[in-house]
């Protein structure tokens, strides 16, 4: 089960990438690109908090930094619910009922 902070946003995958793990290692968003085999772009665009983890980042990062690719899935999903839930659109998911609250013979 995954929790969504309920008091403060959680943290960007990518805002974890740069504090915890290029600061220490002393790497440069274009040198992690190279080892990682991927487009600066990419590396930028996810410390920056415009792109999002994919499962082939997850198991690039995963390898060379030596963590498990779902550390990275978990931090992406953690975003990505609380993203939608703290959204305007969020109001929709107000109006769906459960199955369960249906009175028999309405299904």
């Amino acid at each position: 089960m995954i929790r969504i902070p309920t008091h403060r946003c959680p943290v960007h995958p990518g805002e974890m990438l740069a504090l915890e793990f290029l600061e220490p290692y002393g790497l440069t968003q274009v040198e992690l690109a190279r080892r990682l085999e991927v487009p600066v772009q990419r590396v930028n665009q996810i410390v920056n908090g415009r792109r999002g983890i994919t499962p082939d980042t997850a198991l690039r990062l995963a390898r060379f930094f030596d963590t498990t690719p779902e550390l990275w899935l978990d931090l992406q999903r953690t975003w990505d619910l609380y993203e939608t839930v703290n959204s305007p659109a969020a109001a929709r998911f107000e109006r769906i009922r459960p199955i369960s609250s249906d009175p028999v013979g309405t299904r």
